[in-house]
C-alpha cells in the first residue's frame, strides 16, 4: 500500500502496512512467550489486516479469541483505521 501516514524516527514516512507490523511487533513477545508467532501477510485497500499465526497458536482453541480480543484490539487501539484482522493459512 502506499498510503503515507506518520513518520518513522529517521523522518521517513511509514506507509498504513509498515505500521501495522510496527504495532504487530509489539505484541509478538507475548505470544512467543507461549510457543506462538504471528505474521502480518498483508493489509487489504479497506485496512482488513491478514495475518498468519504460527507455532503453539496454529489450531489452538483460544486463536481465534486471542486474535480478536488481542491482536486486533490493540492494532485498532493504535491504528483506528483498522477494519478487523482475519487468520489466513
Amino acid at each position: 500500500m502506499s498510503e503515507v501516514n506518520s513518520p518513522d524516527p529517521a523522518g521517513a514516512e511509514k506507509s498504513f502496512e509498515e505500521q501495522v507490523k510496527d504495532v504487530v511487533e509489539k505484541v509478538r513477545p507475548a505470544l512467543q512467550s507461549h510457543g506462538g508467532d504471528v505474521q502480518v501477510v498483508g493489509v487489504d485497500e479497506d485496512k482488513t489486516v491478514k495475518v498468519r499465526l504460527q507455532g503453539a497458536c496454529q489450531g489452538c482453541p483460544g486463536a481465534a479469541m486471542t486474535m480478536k480480543m488481542g491482536i486486533e484490539r490493540i492494532l485498532k487501539q493504535h491504528l483506528p483505521d483498522v477494519k478487523e484482522v482475519v487468520a489466513v493459512a
